[in-house]
């Protein structure tokens, strides 16, 4: 049997693992129970009653986290050359077209959010194989397919963050920093809790939102009371 660490030890002291907690204690404890030594992320896991291998029943959307995520993103503007003065004035990391697309053929991925613009879809769309499984390629329900190149990066560097329910029907999505004060935690969490609320199928029957879990990178998981969600 393993001996408990002095730092397991005094989480166990501090939560109960089978006790559901409000969002605004959850965002409290998360950061109590936290021992990395770097900033480490503050992450939600949700996993919904619906069926993602129906159409109807892809809960897929982006939301605008009012305190950012505290990452500092680089985002790559895949643009034609009249928007690349737009696309650096907003923030962007890289900035570019043919030359980009080569090096991406080659196999560089250095970089978090891709935003393009739609005539420049046909030109990604031969990347498949490499970006998406990486989560990036464009897509104009997350809202990084624009001619509104310039308010895209924008919104991604203030912190609008792209989610998708995955396989097994759940969201995975990093809303914060344990560096945060606890109410910018709260709220961040909320906005993206209600965002998925705003976006149940209406095809989907039952039980919405089946468990609500916050953590910290290599922390352990913290239940959410989601009852406040059911009204």
């Amino acid at each position: 049997m393993s001996r408990l660490t002095k730092n397991k030890k005094s989480v166990q002291d501090k939560y109960d693992i089978n006790k559901y907690y409000t969002i605004e204690e959850a965002s409290k404890l998360v950061k109590e129970i936290t021992t990395t030594k770097f900033d480490a992320s503050v992450d939600l896991d949700i996993r919904l009653g619906v069926d993602p291998k129906k159409a109807d029943q892809m809960v897929r959307g982006t939301s605008s986290l009012p305190h950012g995520t505290g990452k500092s993103l680089k985002v790559l503007a895949i643009c034609s050359p009249d928007k690349e003065d737009e696309a650096k004035k907003a923030g962007a990391d890289h900035v570019g077209l043919d030359d980009y697309i080569k090096k991406i053929e080659g196999g560089w991925t250095d970089i978090d959010v891709i935003v393009t613009m739609p005539p420049l879809m046909a030109k990604l769309g031969k990347l498949g194989k490499v970006l998406g499984p990486r989560g990036l390629m464009p897509n104009p329900k997350s809202g990084t397919v624009t001619n509104d190149i310039g308010k895209a990066i924008e919104d991604v560097k203030k912190g609008k963050i792209d989610f998708k329910v995955d396989k097994a029907g759940i969201i995975h999505a990093s809303v914060a920093k344990v560096s945060f004060e606890p109410k910018k935690i709260q709220e961040n969490a909320m906005e993206l809790l209600n965002t998925v609320k705003k976006l149940k199928p209406s095809s989907s029957k039952g039980i919405y939102f089946k468990s609500i879990n916050l953590s910290s990178t290599m922390s352990s998981s913290i239940k959410i009371d989601s009852s406040i969600l059911m009204s």
